[in-house]
C-alpha cells in the first residue's frame, strides 16, 4: 500500500471519523484481494466555500475502478427539528442509477450525509463502469453498518426497493429491514394542502425552502452523460455526476426543517391566546364576527404558509400559528334524540315540542313531528364543529356533518376545551385537504 494511503487511513482514524475510516479502509481491503494499486489521493476546494475539504481515493485495477470522495463541513443544527431528527445515529443517503428497474440497469453512484457534533460528513461512492457495482455497493453498506435510522426523500419509493433487488441480484446480505425510516417525502406530501407547491421533488421543496443549487441537471439528463463517461472518461463529466448527487446529499439534511410544520399536527403548541373580533367581509358588509386562537409553535416554520377550510383559516409564520373561526350569530336548530313519533310540532313556532306538554295544544296548532322538524331552536353565538363533539349540538339541517356548539362562558374559560377545539380542527383540516 503506497505511503501516503497509509497516511489517510492514519489520518482519518486520528481525527475521529471512524466511519469514513471503515468505509475507505473496508473498500481499499476488497480491492485489495485482486492487487489494485491506487491511482491518486488528493483534495480539492468545496465549490461552495473554496476551502480544500474534499478527500478523493480512487483505487484501480485491470478489472474495475471505484472513486470515493470524502468531506466534511460544518452545517447549521440550529433549527430545533433538524437537530431533533438528525442524530450522529441517522443515515441520509441517494442512489444515481441508469434507469428504474435493477434488473435491467446499473447502479453508478451511491451518496450519503451523516452528522458528527456539528459537522456534516458526506461521503460518495462512484462505479466508473458496470462491473464494479458490487463493490461501490459493499463499500456503501459497509458505511451504512454503523446507523440504525436512514433518512431519505422518496427512498422507501425507490432507493431502497432499488438497493434491495441489486443485494441479491449481487449475492449480497440485504440489511434494509433493520433499519428504521425518515422518508422525507411521504411525511411532506401528507401535508401537500399546506405548501400548495406544483412539484413535490426534491428541487421542488428547495426552491420553496430558499435552496439554490449549481447542479442544474436531473438525475434523468445525466444517465447519458453517465454512458458517456464509461466510454470516454472525462473530468468534467465526473464532475457533473458527482455534483448533481453531492448535492442531494448536502441538501437533504436542510430539507429537515419541512417537518416543523407537521408539528403542529402532533400538538407541539401551546395556546397563547383567544380574542374574539369583528371584520368585513368581501362583499363590504361589517359586524361579522371571528374567534382568533394565537399558538405558539415548539418548532418554527421556516417558511410561511396559510390554509382556508369552510369557516375555518390557518396561517403559520415563523413560532406562531393563527387559526381563524368564522362565527355564526343568528337562530340554529337543535334537534332532538328522541323519536319524532314522541313529539308534535308547532307550524307556528316552528319549533317541536314533546308530547307530555304539546297536548295542551289545540289539535289545528299540532302536527306529528318528523325527522325534518323534530327540533328546539336557540338564538345565540356559535362555534362551527365537524363531529358532535361539544353538546348541546345545533344545526341549520337535520343531516350533514357541520354542526354547531354555543360560544358559552365556559368555553371562553376552559384552556382544555379550547385545545381540544382547535386539535379538532386542525385534524378537520387536514383530513379534508382540496
Amino acid at each position: 500500500m503506497p505511503e501516503r494511503t497509509l497516511l489517510f487511513a492514519a489520518n482519518a482514524r486520528e481525527s475521529g471519523k471512524p466511519q469514513a475510516f471503515r468505509a475507505f479502509a473496508g473498500a481499499y481491503i476488497a480491492i485489495c484481494r485482486e492487487r489494485p494499486r491506487v491511482r491518486e489521493i488528493y483534495a480539492f476546494p468545496d465549490l461552495h466555500s473554496g476551502k480544500i475539504g474534499t478527500l478523493t481515493l480512487i483505487l484501480h485495477t485491470e478489472d474495475f475502478q471505484m472513486i470515493t470522495w470524502h468531506e466534511e463541513l460544518t452545517f447549521d443544527f440550529s433549527d430545533p427539528v433538524s437537530n431533533e431528527v438528525f442524530t450522529e445515529n441517522c443515515i441520509f443517503f441517494d442512489i444515481e442509477t441508469t434507469g428504474f428497474s435493477p434488473a435491467r440497469t446499473d447502479l453508478y453512484l451511491i451518496g450519503c450525509a451523516t452528522r458528527r457534533d456539528s459537522l456534516l460528513c458526506i461521503d460518495q461512492f462512484f462505479s466508473e463502469n458496470a462491473a464494479d457495482q458490487k463493490n461501490v455497493l459493499s463499500a456503501f453498506l459497509e458505511l451504512l453498518s454503523g446507523y440504525d435510522t436512514i433518512l431519505t426523500f422518496n427512498g422507501i419509493g425507490f432507493d431502497i426497493p432499488y438497493l434491495k433487488a441489486k443485494c441479491k441480484a449481487l449475492h449480497l446480505s440485504d440489511p434494509f429491514d433493520a433499519h428504521s425510516y425518515i422518508d422525507l417525502y411521504k411525511e411532506v406530501s401528507r401535508f401537500k394542502f399546506l405548501f400548495a407547491l406544483t412539484s413535490y421533488k426534491q428541487k421542488s421543496i428547495e426552491l420553496f425552502l430558499g435552496i439554490d443549487r449549481i447542479d442544474a441537471y436531473s438525475g434523468g439528463e445525466l444517465i447519458e452523460v453517465y454512458k458517456e463517461y464509461v466510454r470516454h472518461p472525462a473530468k468534467d463529466s465526473l464532475a457533473l455526476l458527482k455534483q448533481h448527487n453531492y448535492e442531494d446529499v448536502l441538501y437533504m439534511p436542510k430539507l429537515l426543517p419541512v417537518l416543523s410544520y407537521p408539528k403542529l399536527w402532533e400538538q407541539a403548541f401551546s395556546l397563547q391566546s383567544l380574542q374574539a373580533s369583528e371584520y368585513r367581509s368581501m362583499d363590504g358588509a361589517s359586524g361579522n364576527k371571528e374567534l382568533f386562537f394565537t399558538l405558539a409553535l415548539q418548532y418554527p416554520v421556516p417558511k410561511p404558509v396559510s390554509f382556508s377550510y369552510d369557516d375555518c383559516y390557518l396561517s403559520m409564520s415563523g413560532s406562531t400559528a393563527r387559526l381563524r373561526v368564522r362565527l355564526f350569530e343568528g337562530e340554529l336548530r337543535f334537534f332532538y334524540d328522541g323519536s319524532p313519533k314522541d313529539y308534535y310540532y308547532l307550524p307556528a313556532e316552528d319549533i317541536a315540542v314533546h308530547k307530555s306538554i304539546a297536548s295542551a295544544v289545540d289539535k289545528e296548532h299540532r302536527v306529528q313531528a318528523n325527522a325534518s322538524n323534530c327540533y328546539g331552536k336557540k338564538y345565540a353565538i356559535f362555534l362551527p364543529q365537524y363531529d358532535a363533539m361539544f353538546s348541546p349540538v345545533f344545526r341549520e339541517q337535520p343531516r350533514g356533518r357541520k354542526c354547531y356548539f354555543e360560544l358559552s362562558a365556559d368555553f371562553a374559560a376552559d384552556p382544555a376545551m379550547q385545545m381540544d377545539y382547535v386539535l379538532h380542527l386542525l385534524e378537520t383540516m387536514r383530513s379534508h385537504r382540496k
